[in-house]
């Protein structure tokens, strides 16, 4: 194998480890944003109240109890769906590093 053919494969390397990081970072923004949900749903179930506000943008709401826990449950799930396809994608991408790392490890041989 050439020496650029050896940097090449250093360069996709570093390109797939760059895009696990972000990857990484947006999975934890979503578990975040998971961990959010489910408090604001337990403080929704404990309260006596039939309304609460919800802040949309700059404004104030007053919606039903029963319908923001309704959207909150359909934003719980979206962001599952999310979670779940950045968990594949990450599991390529780990599977396509240490592809590369043997062959990379051949090559320094």
């Amino acid at each position: 194998m050439t020496e650029e053919e050896t940097q090449k494969m250093v360069n996709e390397f570093q390109a797939y480890q760059q895009q696990l990081q972000s990857l990484l970072i947006q999975k934890e923004n979503l578990k975040l944003s998971e961990m959010e949900i489910d408090k604001a749903t337990e403080e929704l179930n404990s309260t006596q109240q039939k309304t609460a506000y919800k802040i949309t943008g700059s404004i104030m709401i007053n919606k039903s109890v029963e319908e923001l826990k309704k959207e909150l449950q359909e934003n719980k799930e979206a962001v599952g769906v999310r979670l779940k396809s950045l968990e594949k994608t990450e599991e390529k991408i780990n599977n396509k590093l240490k592809e590369l790392q043997e062959k990379l490890e051949k090559v320094m041989k």
